[in-house]
């Protein structure tokens, strides 16, 4: 397998992606724009889950497309970011036209950073509805990762988190392509080291190249969560996974299930009873479905993997800002290589 030309979820054609946050609140928004509408789904695995018309994603449902996806901050003050991508959308004169009515279809998902050193006493209204309308209004190709968007207040057990994206060309010419916020329980290195979990999966060393450990050290596999800290409650990775090729609702949404494998190989431990885990799948249909069971096989490989990337790459692109409550990857002085 071979990454994209950007290594990024817009290397799917038809999808932008835009970034906004307030760095004093240590929270923001990410907007994923569909042009035209893409067939989408989801898979909710975390049990702690916060969104948004995620209800209509399921294949029995009768909207079979959508205008963005949103991903925020905020924990539930953080859904309030979609109504201001609707808005954006229909700005636009983007959306599910009813008659005269046009309704911007914006499913959405929120992580917990509440407790994360930032300034949380907005007032009234949490400013997530304006972040959303930015957010959108900015969606380019080019994806900025890092401390950004819904990853700019994102923690794992052990670093900051954050905003990370991949892609990858199958040898069929399929993309597909991934968008993290990570912001685990868990952590995404191996147990003292900078070793990201991810590793066996990493192309040309986009997020460090220094492999695994070897041999792994002793505490390896050891539990580290956020348990262990002052923001117990302070969890959740949220994600899309995307692909050109035309599937149906049932497709997506088993391409999103397989996709949550990258969660597994990137986070140790993921899918916790305090995590919301979830994957958006989106497919823009610019190639002919219809995939064999051995290409289908394919697909569902490279979603996992690529996703397990897009992870990495978000907790190795974290930079730091004041009043941190986790040192940045970069700042870490590993044990091993």
């Amino acid at each position: 397998m071979q990454r994209g030309p950007r290594n990024a979820l817009t290397d799917v054609p038809g999808l932008t992606v835009g970034h906004a946050q307030d760095d004093r609140l240590k929270s923001g928004v990410t907007a994923i724009l569909c042009d035209p509408p893409a067939v989408a789904a989801v898979s909710i695995i975390g049990g702690s889950p916060g969104t948004r018309e995620t209800d209509l994603l399921e294949p029995h449902n009768s909207v079979q497309t959508v205008d963005a996806i949103c991903l925020a901050g905020g924990s539930a003050f953080g859904l309030d970011a979609a109504s201001g991508v609707q808005a954006a959308l229909r700005a636009m004169g983007r959306g599910l036209k009813v008659g005269p009515a046009i309704v911007p279809i914006v499913p959405a998902a929120i992580l917990f950073d509440l407790n994360n050193g930032g300034d949380k006493n907005w007032g009234t209204y949490a400013p997530y509805r304006d972040l959303g309308y930015t957010a959108a209004m900015a969606a380019t190709s080019d994806v900025a990762t890092g401390t950004i968007g819904a990853g700019t207040g994102a923690n794992t057990a052990t670093v900051k988190g954050g905003l990370g994206t991949a892609s990858t060309v199958l040898a069929n010419g399929i993309t597909v392509g991934a968008l993290a916020a990570v912001n685990p329980l868990g952590s995404a290195t191996v147990g003292d080291t900078a070793c990201f979990w991810a590793a066996p999966f990493e192309l040309d060393d986009e997020f460090g190249g220094r492999g695994l450990p070897m041999p792994l050290p002793a505490n390896a596999t050891a539990i580290r969560t956020k348990l262990d800290a002052v923001t117990p409650m302070a969890n959740t990775t949220i994600a899309v996974i995307a692909t050109d090729v035309s599937l149906t609702k049932a497709e997506a949404k088993r391409l999103a299930v397989a996709a949550h494998d990258g969660f597994s190989r990137a986070l140790w431990p993921s899918h916790t009873p305090l995590d919301g885990d979830l994957i958006f799948a989106v497919s823009t249909g610019r190639r002919p479905g219809n995939l064999s069971p051995a290409d289908f096989l394919s697909l569902c490989a490279a979603a996992a993997a690529t996703m397990a990337r897009a992870i990495a790459r978000g907790v190795h692109d974290a930079t730091p800002a004041e009043g941190d409550i986790k040192p940045c990857w970069r700042d870490l002085r590993p044990t091993s290589p």
